[in-house]
């Protein structure tokens, strides 16, 4: 990889990073992009839509890489609420902790968290993989739909609250599972699966050590028995 080109947040805008990185053309040769003294400024790296490399060189804060489409974002640090939100495609890699509601709505791509993801992590997921190495919090994977979440460590109170049809892969202890979720047995195509996105992560991890969690498929239509729980 060719040198990167530095954006130094320092004297440079926030606002004036991300419209370079937007106008990017197909065929640009400014394919490694390095964003110093990032300074947990909000929205970097937003919208991005090039098979782009951009490394932050420090802490993100809200929304970093939201609404990414083909580029690789590498956080070396943590990351503020909402990292990867509403993510289409690529890579967001935050080599630190993420607070919550990190992966929202994220229709593709990968996610991936070397530390703890905070609450309602995969919150509303479409479709995308996120694999946290540490711990997850209070409802993870709330109102998943697709794609898959794996968790490494431990997770909160009511994973996978009224889930749909996302699988959940976590290798400790659950704290409690919310509505409609429920363990279910690892076929050897869920461990097929569950293998492809440790490779693609780099975690370490033998897909024996893992339980699968997913919808019982209680709350797909109204009954009446089943009201405290909508």
């Amino acid at each position: 990889m060719s040198a990167p080109h530095e954006v130094d947040l320092a004297s440079a805008t926030v606002r004036s990073l991300n419209a370079a990185l937007h106008v990017l053309p197909p065929d640009t040769n400014q394919t490694h992009w390095l964003i110093q003294n990032p300074g947990g400024k909000h929205a970097l790296a937003a919208g991005l839509d090039a098979p782009v490399t951009v490394e932050i060189a420090g802490h993100a804060g809200y929304y970093c890489a939201g609404m990414n489409k083909r580029a690789t974002v590498i956080v070396h640090g943590n990351a503020g609420t909402g990292v990867a939100e509403n993510m289409m495609s690529g890579t967001v890699h935050v080599r630190g902790d993420a607070s919550q509601s990190a992966g929202a709505t994220a229709h593709g791509g990968l996610l991936i968290i070397d530390g703890n993801a905070s609450a309602r992590c995969g919150i509303s997921l479409k479709g995308a993989d996120i694999v946290v190495k540490g711990s997850v919090g209070h409802m993870a994977a709330f109102m998943a739909q697709a794609g898959t979440l794996v968790v490494l460590g431990d997770a909160g109170e009511s994973l996978g609250d009224s889930i749909y049809e996302a699988h959940l892969y976590v290798r400790g202890q659950v704290a409690s599972l919310g509505a409609d979720c429920f363990e279910l047995p690892m076929t050897d195509a869920d461990r097929a699966e569950l293998a492809e996105k440790l490779i693609a992560a780099g975690a370490d991890a033998s897909v024996d050590q893992f339980r699968r969690y997913g919808t019982g498929r209680t709350l797909y239509h109204f009954h009446v028995d089943n009201a405290a729980a909508y």
